[in-house]
């Protein structure tokens, strides 16, 4: 395609050696920390079995305590992002580690309901604006072309996260009686421990802005910040100059932040709920932890190939089109099939719709802002749509009270997963060239998608 990112080979040199010395020092540390976020946030799935049991909890309290998380996150999630502007990544970043640590290990001390949700809200605030901070953070030193694959990189750690803490979880589980402890307390205090050391590294390795990246040389940093400067001239000439007061009120990031409330309500209903759903095939711990990886490797796959194809082809909007559908169908057919091995194909299927739409989605804010207003309008965006975090769980847990099967529930986050497709179709357009998009290499600037406040 004519929009298309150009082959390797067609790179400037300085390109080519600049983004890839900054991929290397920066996104393996990136993705290791958001794992782990991604891993103290979602374990309380499979403590869960060893909750239930201990203090009786229905599947709307379970359910009410794996969204609660987020409504501590999006209280804070602005004034979070906004003072990691301020202060800078590296500092903010290790703040947040320990204080989630902190909270994440305490959660083995619960006592019942009430501890339970004010323990759970809590890991919310103190993880607040950790992910718009990331997504931000890209913005300091990424080009615009490259930003759906290195958002998809940050996601790796989601499905990847997933997989992991499940094989892991049904592990710890079995050290139910060590030292007088249940085998759901070992698994809060030990996967609680590598946020806390891992803060002292994010200290030593992360930079937090290119003019402070000695690990560059002269030239990769002159060309790194003249282009990302040239970049966010280019998104003032095409789009206005924002304040934060315009981004929070925009209708283009209200516009994204509904779709990413409807695609997080799928996404999260799915991640707090699978453990429960596919334990009632009477598997053990362990076998579930098994069997629990499996949708999140196959959405793994199909999220580096949806990313790929979005930057390839210079496209966001079809792409998370077709990734939103895929992941209803993928719901849909769940339903009907619980109870039975079919029902984990049918997740796999769902999983790669639901991990596909993330990396198109993200680049899609940095088309419009930059500075102060990205990073409010950023963290907006995600604090809406982490509302669906709350929601997910919530409805799928009362859903499971009410009629005494999670087949409701699926069919509900499926119609979520239809909604964030349909709001994309129509608010999201192909529009004008996008903004400095040749940088400073000399390339034309590629069409793009543009969110038209007048179609919302």
């Amino acid at each position: 395609m004519s929009g298309g990112m150009p082959a390797v080979s067609a790179l400037p040199e300085i390109e080519r050696r600049t983004v890839a010395k900054v991929s290397w020092r920066l996104l393996p540390l990136i993705v290791l920390i958001y794992f782990i976020a991604y891993m103290d946030r979602t374990n309380v799935g499979f403590a869960s079995f060893g909750l239930n049991r201990e203090f009786g909890f229905s599947a709307t309290i379970y359910g009410w305590g794996a969204g609660i998380f987020f409504l501590g996150y999006v209280i804070f999630e602005i004034p979070s992002n906004l003072l990691l502007e301020r202060n800078g990544a590296r500092l903010w970043i290790a703040r947040i580690m320990v204080t989630w640590g902190l909270v994440a290990g305490a959660m083995a001390f619960i006592t019942g309901p009430v501890s339970f949700l004010t323990m759970r809200f809590l890991l919310g605030v103190a993880e607040a604006g950790f992910f718009p901070g990331m997504i931000l953070y890209f913005t300091y030193w990424f080009p615009r072309r490259y930003r759906a694959r290195v958002v998809a990189a940050l996601f790796l750690a989601v499905p990847g996260s997933n997989a992991l803490t499940a094989v892991i979880s049904g592990a710890l589980l079995q050290l139910d009686g060590v030292l007088g402890l249940y085998g759901w307390q070992w698994l809060f205090i030990l996967e609680a421990v590598p946020s806390i050391l891992l803060a002292f590294v994010v200290l030593a390795l992360m930079t937090d802005r290119p003019a402070k990246a000695a690990w560059l040389a002269p030239e990769e940093r002159t060309w790194l910040e003249d282009t990302l400067e040239a970049e966010r001239r280019n998104t003032v000439q095409a789009h206005g100059h924002f304040t934060l007061k315009q981004a929070l009120t925009d209708r283009r990031v209200l516009a994204l932040a509904a779709i990413y409330f409807f695609i997080g309500t799928a996404t999260y209903g799915i991640t707090f709920f699978l453990p429960p759903i596919l334990k009632s095939l009477k598997l053990t711990d362990w076998e579930t932890g098994l069997a629990t990886a499996v949708p999140y490797v196959v959405g793994t796959v199909g999220m580096v190939a949806w990313s790929w194809s979005s930057d390839r082809n210079d496209e966001r909007r079809w792409h998370f089109v077709v990734a939103g559908v895929i992941a209803m169908l993928g719901l849909i057919a769940a339903g009907p099939m619980l109870g039975s091995l079919w029902s984990l194909t049918a997740m796999s299927v769902a999983a790669i719709g639901l991990y596909g739409t993330k990396p198109a989605f993200w680049a899609m804010p940095g088309e419009f802002l930059s500075g102060p207003a990205a990073a409010g309008g950023i963290a907006l965006i995600n604090a809406i749509g982490n509302l669906g975090g709350f929601v997910g769980p919530y409805v799928l847990g009362w859903l499971k009270d009410a009629t005494g099967t999670y087949e409701a529930g699926l069919y509900f986050l499926a119609a979520c997963a239809l909604a964030s497709a349909t709001i994309t179709f129509l608010a999201v357009r192909p529009g004008a060239t996008g903004a400095g998009r040749g940088g400073t290499a000399g390339r034309p600037a590629a069409a793009t998608e543009r969110v038209r406040p007048e179609t919302v």
